[in-house]
């Protein structure tokens, strides 16, 4: 998504689908600018479904959306020796 894309924007763009639980626009923690993604929850799966079926390769302030269900992050594995 589009760098300058804030959380109420996301927010009205999904909550045409449904009603939102929250946004987080995920920001780099050296310089705190947005990183070009973020997570949106919404209320009802239906309503999720809906979301990422028509909005998922639609533009949106100049850049296409990539929107896909969150996966559960996996631990990190470190093999230092």
């Amino acid at each position: 998504m589009n760098y300058a894309t804030s959380e109420e924007e996301l927010q009205g763009l999904f909550g045409q689908y449904g009603t939102v639980l929250s946004v987080n626009i995920i920001v780099d923690r050296e310089t705190n600018r947005p990183k070009g993604f973020g997570f949106v929850e919404m209320e009802e799966d239906a309503s999720a479904e809906a979301a990422i079926s028509e909005l998922d390769g639609k533009e949106f302030g100049g850049r296409n959306l990539r929107v896909n269900e969150a996966l559960e992050r996996r631990p990190r594995q470190n093999f230092r020796y």
